[in-house]
């Protein structure tokens, strides 16, 4: 990956949630990856929400495929 951009595309506060998304993702050909995945299991919920991280090119059909606003 050479210097592309990353978006957040959703915030989670369980890791659960966001791994059910990032599978979802993966499934569909979408690279993502999960950003305080570590901090947010550690701190009290909404403290540190597990953030999902696409490409910027990729955020769309992302976003379209998670169902997000």
């Amino acid at each position: 990956m050479q210097d592309e951009t990353m978006v957040v595309l959703a915030e989670y506060n369980t890791i659960m949630e966001a791994e059910i998304s990032k599978s979802m993702l993966d499934s569909a050909g979408i690279w993502s990856t999960i950003r305080n995945e570590y901090m947010s299991a550690i701190y009290p919920i909404g403290t540190m929400p597990a953030q999902l991280v696409v490409r910027e090119d990729d955020f769309e059909k992302a976003r379209t495929l998670l169902q997000l606003r």
